[in-house]
């Protein structure tokens, strides 16, 4: 299956995206992690279908209720196999 590494730019961080990244993830079924950068951006790579990963990706232009979504860039990478999805600190 694809893997997808997506950057979400805005204002994304203290806004429960992370949160809300694992709960869509976790609804849908893809695999994978979400993290803050440095740079107050969200990173994320993610494993699943080409469908599961289009919601995906229109959840994340979206993304938490608070957060306040500017861009979305998506980078194909690697097929990885994820075991689940998970927040990183």
């Amino acid at each position: 299956m694809p893997t997808k590494k997506i950057l979400v730019k805005g204002i994304v961080q203290g806004v429960f995206y992370r949160a809300g990244a694992k709960a869509m993830a976790d609804t849908i079924g893809i695999t994978g992690w979400v993290k803050n950068t440095i740079i107050g951006d969200v990173e994320l790579r993610v494993t699943g279908s080409n469908e599961q990963l289009d919601h995906f990706i229109n959840w994340c232009q979206q993304g938490s209720a608070r957060a306040v979504v500017t861009d979305v860039i998506v980078f194909d990478e690697p097929e990885t196999e994820f075991e689940g999805f998970r927040v990183i600190k």
